[in-house]
């Protein structure tokens, strides 16, 4: 059984590593610094890069954080401290389900509520639509976090004269920082890689685009146009696309776990 098993954890291993073997490969014989720097070349046209996906991209998470992280962070707070009956029993139910639901889903959701009203597609579409899938996230890690804190603190800062919620911000909320922040990150890293709901909503642009009101380019979206292409050269551009989408996850999950490793060492110890 210790040989069935750890056969099963190395051929997981190996899939994770041929592809990023493949996206090395692939990628980086395209990647240069032109490609951090310069617009997408029209077809036809060799190099180029992808500047404006990368800003685009940036733009449209930042956007999702923004109207998530907070929902989320306060939506976690009455869950974890607030969280009995049955409202909080469907509100609980309700970001799980949300969590199970497709993206392409969350994308026609946002472009109905938020691109037809305004009859264009926009980089706040689609940081609407990226933050919709960032709230029950970040809902349900902040909640748990919390519930790991000891129940001695709270009723010690109750003892000492704290009401509720002066006691949760200075107690409870301080000592799940670092695993709501994880959380967070981990959201992030989540929803930057997303591209179905950014084609209904941010759908795309070859150019800068000035305003957050305007389509804007996003390196998922492009990668996907890229790679249907019929083009050489721009199925080269995809794969080195796709090398730095997955190298910007890889940061983020790198950094979710530095946040989290003190507090795991902590555990560890006691």
């Amino acid at each position: 059984m210790f040989s069935l098993t750890a056969a099963c954890a190395l051929a997981a291993v190996c899939v994770l590593f041929w592809i990023l073997g493949f996206l090395v490969w692939n990628g980086g014989k395209a990647l240069d610094f032109n490609f951090f720097t310069q617009l997408p070349k029209p077809p036809g046209e060799l190099g180029g890069g992808m500047a404006n996906a990368i800003v685009g991209s940036a733009q449209i998470v930042l956007i999702a954080a923004v109207i998530g992280i907070p929902i989320g962070f306060l939506g976690g707070i009455y869950l974890a401290e607030f969280g009995t009956g049955a409202f909080p029993f469907f509100v609980r139910y309700t970001a799980d389900l949300l969590n199970g639901v497709p993206s392409i889903v969350m994308g026609i959701f946002a472009y109905a509520i938020v691109v037809r009203p305004l009859h264009q597609f926009s980089a706040l579409a689609g940081g609407v639509a990226l933050s919709v899938i960032l709230i029950p996230t970040t809902i349900r890690t902040t909640e748990q976090f919390l519930r790991a804190v000891p129940q001695m603190l709270r009723e010690g800062a109750l003892a000492l004269g704290a009401n509720k919620w002066k006691s949760i911000a200075t107690i409870v909320v301080p000592a799940a920082t670092r695993g709501v922040a994880t959380g967070m990150i981990l959201g992030i890293a989540r929803i930057a890689g997303e591209s179905a709901p950014l084609l209904f909503t941010s759908f795309g642009n070859q150019y800068w685009s000035t305003s957050l009101r305007n389509p804007t380019a996003s390196l998922p979206v492009m990668i996907f146009t890229y790679a249907i292409s019929p083009y050489p050269d721009w199925h080269r551009q995809a794969w080195a696309a796709g090398l730095v989408l997955l190298a910007v996850m890889l940061l983020l999950n790198i950094g979710a776990r530095v946040v989290l490793a003190p507090r795991a060492l902590s555990s560890y110890l006691r």
